[in-house]
């Protein structure tokens, strides 16, 4: 039996902590890229403390596959709130750009060898461009304006149980909640289409929780070689009941695979690829609306596949350093929606 070994680390997202055991084999292919979250446990008294960014960047709408331009939108595309007062026919404010930029902090302590516990919470940056159309209909731009929000996002917590583990492979089921600690009443200056500047509760995706305490389940399996290695994992979220500005935010399921190569002991590189599936909100909150597609509960469904390439960097002495770029090859989109360009996940773990 190996002898457990106390240790702490800093690290980010699923990068793996390195043992100071000598007895142990090390590798910097040890765990999935580091935009695979949940894929390892730990042995029993083991802790660690993690940190992670991602920055996701969208641009341009398009609808079930297909692009559409702004003036398309802002001429063509129904307003679910036409009739009520001073709501124009179609969707006269449109967006063109956002970034989300997401700090998360996290924890994780094995109380056994078979189960390993996980915390983490998170801050959330959102940033969103728009044009807005002049009057009720025709192609004339009034003006841009952007929309920020900013806080904390929902706080979850998982147990990591372990299944199966060999030498060369570990199977593991994810079971845990979230908690709706991020805020459903953000608020955003907006520029309408009669030039006035209201302030507004800001459309769903840019509020920073579900609102609902939801449930966490998965399953990762991780295969070792000599110089390379590979892994696939199930996980979702299932959204339970309604929150209290009366809507539901859709359930979303991923489904990834991995392949990761050592260079060098201390290098590898890493491909992933991952197929994501989001339900549209149920219900609606009656403070969200307006001539904009992200204030409609029926345009957030999406179905997406990407491609990322990631590298890693690590010592014996316990130093580690994970980046993966991800860019989506298809996308389908209830819309219109803004498209997904790219995002960035950057990491950095240090092993006492």
């Amino acid at each position: 039996m190996s002898t457990h070994i106390y240790r702490v680390c800093l690290i980010v997202g699923t990068l793996a902590c390195v043992n100071t055991n000598s007895q142990e084999t090390f590798r910097s292919d040890d765990h999935a890229p580091i935009g695979v979250m949940a894929d390892h446990y730990h042995e029993a008294g083991e802790l660690m403390f993690s940190y992670r960014y991602m920055s996701m960047f969208m641009q341009g709408s398009s609808k079930n596959g297909h692009a559409l331009s702004s003036d398309v939108i802002a001429t063509t595309i129904p307003n679910r709130f036409f009739g009520m007062t001073s709501q124009p026919p179609t969707l006269r404010i449109v967006p063109t750009k956002m970034t989300m930029g997401m700090h998360m902090l996290g924890a994780m302590f094995a109380p056994t060898d078979s189960i390993t516990l996980m915390a983490m919470i998170n801050y959330v940056d959102n940033e969103m461009r728009h044009l807005t159309y002049q009057g009720m209909m025709g192609t004339t731009v009034l003006d841009t304006f952007t929309t920020t929000t900013s806080g904390m996002g929902d706080t979850s917590f998982k147990a990591l149980i372990r299944i199966r583990e060999t030498d060369t492979s570990r199977l593991h089921i994810t079971a845990g909640f979230s908690l709706p600690t991020g805020d459903l009443n953000k608020t955003a200056i907006i520029l309408n289409p009669m030039g006035m500047k209201p302030a507004v509760r800001a459309p769903y995706p840019m509020q920073l929780g579900s609102g609902t305490s939801d449930v966490i389940g998965g399953l990762t399996y991780s295969r070792f070689h000599d110089r390379w290695s590979w892994g696939a994992q199930w996980q979702s979220i299932i959204r339970t009941g309604t929150n209290d500005e009366g809507y539901t935010l859709g359930d979303e399921h991923r489904l990834a695979g991995w392949y990761s190569r050592s260079l060098t002991s201390h290098f590898s590189w890493s491909a992933r690829a991952e197929h994501f599936d989001r339900n549209n909100i149920q219900g609606i909150d009656s403070k969200i609306m307006g001539p904009t597609q992200t204030a409609n509960p029926e345009h957030h469904a999406a179905k997406k596949t990407s491609l990322g390439i990631g590298l890693n960097f690590a010592t014996e002495s316990g130093h580690r350093i994970g980046l993966e770029y991800v860019m989506p090859f298809y996308q389908h989109l209830d819309g219109p929606q803004l498209e997904v360009e790219n995002q960035l996940i950057l990491g950095y773990q240090l092993v006492f």
